[in-house]
C-alpha cells in the first residue's frame, strides 16, 4: 500500500513541477496558450503574475518531494492537503477543469497516503 501512495505522491509532484513549467516558462508560447486558452496579447499582459504562480506550483511539487525524501507522512499530508484546496479554490474561481488535474490526483494521492499509515 505504501508503494502506490508514494507513487501517487510522486504523481502530484511531477503533476505540479509541469505546472510550474507551463506557467513560468511557456506562458507566452503556443503551449502555454493552449495549456490555459490564452491569447498571446493576454499572456504578455499576465506573464510575471503567471511566473508567481508557477512559483507555488514548484513550492508545493518541493514539499511532496520532500515528504517522499524524508519519508514523512505528516509533509506528505500536508501538501497534499494543500493541493486539494488550491485546486477547488482553482476550480471556484478560475476553471472546473483545475478540479480533475489538480484536486482529484492529490484526493486519491491522500486517500492512499492515509490508508498506508
Amino acid at each position: 500500500m505504501i508503494i502506490v501512495a508514494n507513487v501517487l505522491v510522486a504523481l502530484v509532484a511531477l503533476i505540479h513541477v509541469y505546472i510550474l513549467v507551463l506557467e513560468m516558462f511557456l506562458w507566452t508560447t503556443p503551449r502555454g496558450y493552449k495549456a490555459f486558452g490564452l491569447t498571446p496579447e493576454f499572456a504578455q499582459q499576465t506573464r510575471a503574475l503567471a511566473a508567481n504562480q508557477g512559483l507555488y506550483n514548484g513550492f508545493l511539487a518541493a514539499g511532496l518531494i520532500w515528504g517522499l525524501i524524508a519519508d514523512s507522512m505528516a509533509a506528505k499530508i500536508f501538501f497534499l492537503v494543500c493541493v486539494a484546496i488550491a485546486g477547488v479554490y482553482g476550480a471556484a474561481t478560475a476553471s472546473r477543469r483545475i478540479l480533475y488535474v489538480q484536486t482529484a490526483p492529490a484526493a486519491l494521492a491522500l486517500i492512499f497516503v492515509l490508508l498506508a499509515g
